[in-house]
């Protein structure tokens, strides 16, 4: 549990000094080099809980991934950490952000799934107070 906790603090830490346009990625489609999940991975286009997701391939797994709910608003950013590369000391720095307001994270545990197999983690940092209701939905 103490991982997932510093893990959290870490990806917050890390989101808060990096510069991009956030304006550009508050609407879906994000642009480049984010690709819909559905064509990096073997998923659905839109997944109950985490929205429509968009990654760029080659951060795969941890991510970054945006989060967009069915209208197209980025709601969250999400990260996929597989436990095994944790146990085996990686570490994930200077990890992306879809929005730097952050007003709540969550944490899930994942035993795999088509795309990430192995158990994982996913953090998601929300970025207004209604997203987690409109990814769900």
């Amino acid at each position: 549990m103490w991982k997932m906790i510093a893990l959290a603090a870490g990806v917050l830490a890390a989101t808060t000094g990096l510069a991009h346009d956030e304006e550009a990625l508050h609407q879906s489609p994000p642009g480049e080099p984010y690709v819909p999940v559905s064509e990096a991975l073997p998923l659905p286009e839109f997944i109950p809980g985490l929205g429509v997701l968009f990654v760029d391939p080659g951060t795969l797994p941890a991510g970054p991934f945006l989060a967009y709910d069915r209208e197209g608003k980025l709601s969250a950013t999400v990260y996929m950490t597989p436990f095994a590369a944790l146990e085996d000391g990686v570490t994930y720095e200077e990890l992306g952000v879809g929005l730097h307001e952050v007003v709540g994270v969550d944490i899930h545990y994942n035993a795999g799934h088509a795309g990430v197999a192995e158990p994982h983690a996913h953090v998601v940092l929300y970025h207004d107070d209604g997203a987690r209701g409109r990814l769900a939905e």
